[in-house]
């Protein structure tokens, strides 16, 4: 089916912001058809966006709580209706099939609707009566925001920031990565359709546009998904005036195979190979690198396979029968073939997984067929570094001892998983260093909207989703009134 090439702009102060130039955004799977166009914003326009929305803020923070939560419902109906368009875009211009650009939706709603469901109760001031005096607990808005929000997941981590910071009553300025601008954009659009002029704005652009938003003075907060090397850079950025830090960044997720694992547990070992390569591996918190007992590798190996084969299908993404499309870029495709190519001349066993649906296809788009990396120690690249991408390596492990050692030998700890008897894993899990550890289960399938997400060590700073990534966008502003009394120690 041909798709007729849209045309996004950015979006402030409640109109169109028109531009010079564009970005063109080739459909992965075919990068010879144009799927859109975004605009690309200067630093005029950067400095422009975050004066409206210094402005609304003025207003806008003095609002209801009640109000805000009903636009946002009112922009959630909208979503809901937009959805199956929404979702055909995402999956035109990102390359990931239909039904986990569906997904993908379906988890920015949920996230939308759980805030919505909190805000009330986490916003409203607290009072405290004494015999000392009144205590009033407000949560103020922080002031502007700027959200910047990577290609994998755009929509769902654009939401999981805007949600929460318009609630809380402060305005928003978001970017985009420029490799998926397209339906976050539309998303946008419709979300800020409920508000005020000005308290929810986007942009496209590049790496300037970036800096302008995380150096801004008048920007009080900045959140932020990306790699740990540009999380940096918005900490040094940052650092002049102090602003509020959001940083979910980059994950190295180790899987921890435990001896009382089960491979000939098919569902089980589904759920593991869905992990390491839904999205064609190019999400933050999927499992990335595999640690397994020495004395089951060559089974467990065996079971890996034949479960990779049957559920790997590799083709077009509009195809409800193929389950990875393929990968988002030129750029990541080379990244993630240099380390397998670098671990197989280091003397590790490359396979090939699953079916690749139509060789044509293939051969036309960044499609990369998924592998596994056997006979790698800890110390590959491939084990080491984040690749982002559809492979997956095996490291044998003597004791459970090491093995945790070797989750822990990174600098990274955003997720991990612990695989195999339940009450051993439990006990397992508490020795793991991340944010968040998954039991017999990894990536999408275990992330609960309702918990914090967020990283240890050189993964990030703060969290996002649960009842913290809703007051991580106010600042505790405590309001004393005492009884009028005579201290102690205080002379007269």
């Amino acid at each position: 089916m041909t798709h007729q090439p849209v045309t996004m702009h950015a979006f402030v102060d409640g109109k169109h912001l028109e531009t010079e130039d564009s970005i063109t955004r080739e459909n992965p799977a075919n990068p010879e058809e144009i799927v859109g166009y975004a605009p690309l914003n200067t630093i005029d326009d950067t400095r422009h966006a975050v004066d409206v929305a210094d402005q609304a803020f003025q207003k806008w923070r003095h609002t209801e709580i009640s109000d805000r939560v009903e636009r946002m419902k009112r922009a959630i109906s909208k979503l809901r209706e937009s959805q199956e368009e929404i979702t055909g875009l995402l999956s035109r211009e990102h390359g990931k099939p239909v039904y986990d650009a569906n997904g993908e939706m379906e988890i920015s709603i949920m996230w939308m609707e759980h805030a919505c469901s909190m805000a009330e109760d986490l916003l409203k001031d607290e009072v405290k009566n004494t015999e000392d005096g009144q205590t009033i607990i407000a949560k103020d808005p922080i002031g502007v925001v700027s959200a910047i929000s990577p290609w994998n997941y755009p929509i769902a981590l654009s939401t999981i920031k805007v949600a929460p910071a318009l609630l809380a009553g402060n305005t928003i300025i978001v970017k985009p990565s420029p490799l998926a601008p397209l339906a976050v954009q539309k998303v946008l659009e419709i979300i800020a359709s409920e508000f005020p002029a000005g308290v929810l704005n986007s942009l496209n652009g590049e790496a300037d546009i970036g800096v302008e938003l995380t150096s801004n003075e008048k920007v009080s907060k900045i959140a932020f998904t990306g790699g740990t090397a540009t999380g940096r850079k918005i900490m040094e950025s940052a650092a002049d005036t102090i602003k509020e830090l959001t940083l979910e960044l980059g994950g190295n997720d180790p899987a921890l195979i435990l001896p009382s694992f089960d491979p000939n547990d098919e569902k089980a070992m589904r759920r593991l190979v869905i992990s390491n390569f839904v999205t064609a591996g190019e999400i933050c918190m999927i499992a990335k690198r595999i640690y397994v007992p020495q004395s089951m590798h060559d089974e467990f190996v065996e079971k890996y396979k034949e479960a990779a084969d049957k559920w790997i299908r590799v083709g077009d993404p509009s195809d409800e029968n193929v389950t990875l499309g393929p990968v988002n870029n030129k750029e990541q495709v080379e990244f993630v073939q240099e380390l397998v190519d670098d671990a197989k001349a280091n003397g590790a066993e490359v396979t090939k997984l699953g079916k690749i649906m139509d060789e044509e296809l293939f051969d036309q788009g960044y499609y990369m067929q998924p592998t596994l990396v056997t006979g790698v120690n800890h110390d590959s690249r491939i084990v080491g570094e984040e690749q982002f991408g559809p492979t997956i390596p095996i490291v044998a492990y003597e004791d459970v001892d090491e093995g945790v050692d070797l989750c822990n030998d990174s600098i990274f700890g955003l997720t991990s998983s612990v695989w195999g008897e339940e009450e051993e894993a439990l006990q397992v899990a508490r020795r793991i260093e991340a944010g968040t550890t998954m039991i017999n289960t990894a990536a999408i399938q275990g992330l609960d909207v309702r918990y914090a997400f967020g990283g240890v060590k050189q993964s990030g700073l703060g969290r996002e989703y649960g009842e913290e990534g809703l007051t991580s966008y106010v600042n505790t502003h405590v309001i004393n009134n005492p009884n009028e009394k005579d201290l102690p120690f205080i002379p007269e």
